[in-house]
């Protein structure tokens, strides 16, 4: 009995041998039919507004991933023989194809693309109207060349969506507003909007305001910068009553030294908007004019300069320093235009007047100030 157990013992050993070596063989067998795809062949076109096509062939490939060289990111599968991205980051990405036999056997192919501001449609204009410095008959009293790299002191950030007093800013705008999204940069102030998550909003933006820093009555104020485009796109050069937190809008007065709602049919890009807003014996009023720019051109193309010449008796709106309309405040129930007001500059997305953003709508956008100037009357 004793001779049978060892027997069994010694065997049991050898079994395993055998077990495994034929596992070995067939696993090397199984990897010797993996054939691996040959000849694949990348090719890259940019396209606008930071958007690159991606195309590819292999032979013997049963399936691509594609990696586009942003943070954080896994190889896609895609299918067919092309795909596309769109980069929203100026920069130089490395796009990385792998043409696959099986999830873990392939090989790959690497191609850089170089995205540049103009690429994103983000290019400042090097052309456009510049103001002077100086007026007969008026003194330079406070400026904002946005010289250096942070923001002076005399800008406050307004973040978040207005909620819960003012959900989406009174218009219904899509847009959070974030600090991070204004930057000073060689002498400019750009506002980017981006198609982006945040703050339970799907896009973001900045709002600044000189409120509590600095407030004017009367005088020309100048702005000279290049708008944005595209529907759904709202910026905005504007003032509010410094009396606003004593007296609610509209009786505190607003008035629109710039705005436009962006989108390709004419009258939207290519046109500038001055209004007031008051109030009247506790009715809203409003009234305003606008002007366009000449067929073909928008306000994204170049510099302009958005005016207004503000007196006891008037104010009168200009673009490129031609008057376009005038709206007399003597009236009593104008009394909030003979008050000091603050200055505020945007950029919203969406919004009862501009309408919602929709494919033809290209992120990111951006609002690029050269300069602000205040002149007073002597």
């Amino acid at each position: 009995m004793m001779l049978i157990v060892m027997t069994k013992l010694v065997h049991i050993p050898s079994l395993l041998l055998m077990l495994f070596a034929f596992c070995n063989c067939d696993q090397e067998e199984v990897d010797a039919r993996v054939v691996l795809p040959e000849n694949l062949e990348v090719s890259l076109d940019k396209r606008a507004n930071g958007q690159v096509r991606i195309g590819f062939t292999a032979e013997k490939a049963n399936f691509f991933r594609v990696s586009f060289g942003t943070d954080g990111e896994m190889p896609e599968l895609v299918s067919g023989n092309e795909t596309t991205f769109r980069y929203t980051e100026p920069g130089v990405f490395t796009i990385r194809v792998q043409a696959h036999a099986t999830e873990t056997d392939f090989i790959s192919e690497e191609a850089s693309v170089t995205i540049s501001e103009a690429d994103l449609g983000l290019g400042i204009p090097s052309s456009g109207f510049t103001s002077p410095e100086s007026y007969e008959g008026y003194s330079l009293s406070w400026r904002d060349e946005f010289e250096g790299t942070t923001l002076s002191n005399d800008w406050v950030a307004e973040t978040g969506d207005g909620c819960p007093n003012l959900c989406g800013w009174g218009n219904n705008e899509l847009q959070f507003y974030r600090r991070e999204n204004a930057r000073v940069n060689e002498g400019y102030l750009v506002i980017t909007a981006k198609e982006e998550s945040i703050g339970g909003r799907n896009y973001t933006s900045t709002r600044l305001k000189t409120q509590g820093r600095q407030q004017f009555q009367f005088g020309r104020i100048d702005i000279r910068a290049a708008l944005p485009k595209g529907q759904g796109i709202w910026p905005a050069f504007w003032m509010l009553g410094e009396s606003i937190t004593t007296t609610p809008w509209p009786a505190c007065g607003e008035i629109d030294i710039m705005e436009m709602i962006g989108g390709a049919a004419d009258g939207r890009d290519n046109t500038v908007h001055g209004t007031l807003h008051w109030d009247t014996n506790g009715t809203y009023s409003t009234a305003g004019g606008k002007t366009s720019l000449a067929e073909g051109a928008i306000l994204n193309d170049n510099f302009h300069v958005f005016s207004i010449i503000w007196t006891e008796e008037s104010i009168t709106w200009l673009l490129d320093n031609e008057a376009y309309h005038e709206i007399p405040i003597t009236g009593n129930a104008m009394d909030e235009f003979r008050e000091p007001f603050f200055l505020l500059i945007n950029l919203a997305v969406g919004g009862n007047w501009p309408g919602s953003p929709d494919a033809s709508t290209n992120f990111p956008q951006q609002l690029v100030v050269d300069y602000v100037r205040v002149f007073e009357k002597d």
